[in-house]
């Protein structure tokens, strides 16, 4: 029986990690080359969530700054039927962001894995 309940404790955490790593169900990670075609698309917002200093210093256009700390409130800014294409720095806050605009009701997310780091 305490076999059995290790197990479980076990898997319980394992699966509680994955769910942290894994980006949420409705949100795509994607490249930046693939980001970079996204950007044709008219059906598409682009959004930086890095600090406004951070944004100043290097940015692509159309990438509109909305720092992660105000996405839940500045949300009501973008259109829920278009889809949106979020970055940062590594891909860690653009990730967050993703899940909390996934949240609000947004159906169609892409991440940019990497970040600007990444950026070619």
């Amino acid at each position: 029986m305490e076999m059995i309940i290790q197990w479980i404790i076990i898997i319980g955490l394992a699966a509680f990690i994955l769910s942290r790593f894994l980006p949420a169900k409705g949100v795509e990670n994607i490249s930046s080359q693939e980001a970079q075609k996204l950007m044709k698309n008219k059906n598409c917002q682009f959004i930086d969530v890095r600090t406004p200093a951070e944004y100043k210093s290097n940015h692509r256009k159309p990438f509109k700054n909305i720092p992660l700390s105000n996405i839940a409130t500045r949300s009501k800014e973008l259109n829920r039927d278009k889809e949106v294409v979020l970055v940062c720095q590594s891909g860690m806050r653009s990730a967050k962001a993703a899940k909390i605009l996934r949240k609000q009701g947004f159906s169609k997310i892409y991440n940019v894995k990497g970040g600007m780091s990444a950026w070619i």
